[in-house]
């Protein structure tokens, strides 16, 4: 019997959710039972699911003509309970990779993505190591506002939320996300989980697996778990600051110096991330609305500024011991696709290592009042990465080609569509 036999009978499982995202980050995959799945010698998949809008439609002109299947193949180390979905079966799920007929990965997979950029860190014998923030907005199931739920940095939860948050540590630790702070965030009804640092692809999962989970468990609750940008106006945007940093194989920060100061490459690798990531943006804010979080005084950066604890950058660097030297990349905001977030920004820093960039000086006063620097829509960010070469290597050009192919399907959709705004105020007085 196998391992995975074992593990299903043990733990009275009867299917097992087969699981990969898609680009928007969204869960694609299907259900089936342990005895199908077990004498199956594979599980296969069309290649176009992995490109869908996010209104869930499937873009068949970004796929060869043939709409050939591709092949799933399990990653063990995903293997986990899913949470109670209430109908009393046990389900086990298990993400998986995507790869051709011939074992090799498929280039637009956003899995495949990031573990084509953690390879290139492996050929040189570092280990990238991140610790992502995840902010979020719980509200009632008709996405407005809680009452007055505001609770900036309070670990005292409102009381109608105690039982979802004990409930949402449970599913975290069932599916081993490793949480580790809980706290109230600015926003009105916004909160904010931290998870502890460690390897960039099982964070990625972890990312993936929460932000299913709080929407699975919010819904249960009668509420509404939202990791949108931007959802309110007048309010916080939610955010996905990556903390970033590199060891060796025996858990050495390569950022530090034996004499604790900071190491040439930690310069280098922030010079990358000054120089490459406003040509990655559309990976960090991938639908127009990730663009309204981006403005002055907000919390939310509009360049790539970079600051020692200053956190009116796109980049800080916290005030801390040389064993813990990291960069926060605050650019992303917490709808983005977690893999292809972390891929980027790994792959910035990596270029900058390689080319030995020199990072600008660091701020001491505010980055909002140096200029915006990042793109300010879609459609620009969709043109920055294409025009920049030097990226596509690593993130794979077929890749660049389709995500910006399937983003520019996305704006068209957003730009034909008449807002109240133009109904409101435009209507009677055009």
């Amino acid at each position: 019997m196998s391992d995975l036999q074992q593990w299903l009978s043990a733990q009275r499982v009867s299917h097992i959710e087969c699981l990969f995202p898609d680009l928007n980050g969204q869960a694609r995959g299907k259900l089936i039972p342990c005895h199908s799945y077990l004498d199956s010698a594979e599980q296969r998949f069309p290649q176009v699911s992995l490109i869908q809008t996010l209104d869930g439609d499937p873009q068949q002109q970004l796929v060869a003509d043939s709409d050939p299947d591709m092949h799933l193949r399990a990653d063990p180390r995903t293997l986990c309970l899913k949470p109670d979905s209430g109908n009393g079966q046990r389900v086990a799920q298990l993400i998986h990779d995507c790869v051709d007929a011939d074992g090799e990965p498929i280039p637009f997979a956003p899995r495949n993505v990031l573990q084509r950029v953690l390879a290139a860190y492996q050929q040189r014998g570092w280990q990238p190591v991140v610790a992502p923030e995840i902010e979020f907005y719980l509200l009632a199931a008709d996405g407005q506002p809680l009452g007055a739920t505001r609770q900036p940095y309070s670990v005292d939860h409102a009381p109608d939320h105690a039982a979802f948050f004990a409930e949402l540590e449970q599913l975290c630790a069932q599916q081993h996300i490793a949480s580790d702070t809980m706290l109230g965030e600015v926003g009105n009804g916004q909160f904010e989980i931290n998870l502890q640092h460690g390897d960039a692809l099982a964070l990625a999962d972890q990312v993936f697996l929460f932000k299913r989970s709080a929407k699975t468990l919010a819904a249960r609750h009668g509420l509404l778990a939202t990791f949108m940008a931007k959802p309110f106006a007048d309010d916080a945007g939610s955010a996905m600051h990556i903390h970033q940093s590199l060891v060796d194989a025996h858990g050495h920060n390569l950022f530090s110096q034996p004499d604790g100061s900071a190491a040439p490459r930690f310069w280098h690798y922030l010079g990358g991330l000054q120089r490459y990531l406003p040509a990655a943006m559309l990976l960090l804010a991938a639908n127009p609305n990730a663009y309204r979080r981006l403005c002055p005084h907000s919390a939310a950066p509009i360049n790539v500024e970079w600051g020692i604890d200053n956190r009116s950058c796109g980049l800080r660097v916290p005030d801390s011991a040389p064993a813990a030297r990291r960069v926060e990349n605050r650019l992303p905001g917490m709808d983005c696709n977690p893999y292809l977030a972390i891929a980027a920004t790994l792959a910035c820093g990596l270029l900058g290592m390689e080319q030995a960039i020199t990072p600008g000086a660091p701020l001491t006063g505010s980055a909002y009042g140096m200029a915006a620097t990042l793109p300010a829509s879609l459609p620009q960010a969709i043109s920055a990465l294409r025009d920049e070469a030097a990226l596509h290597p690593l993130l794979h050009p077929q890749f660049v080609a389709s995500f910006c192919a399937l983003k520019e399907v996305e704006w068209q959709t957003f730009a034909r569509t008449i807002t109240p705004w133009e109904r409101q105020q435009l209507l009677q007085q055009a």
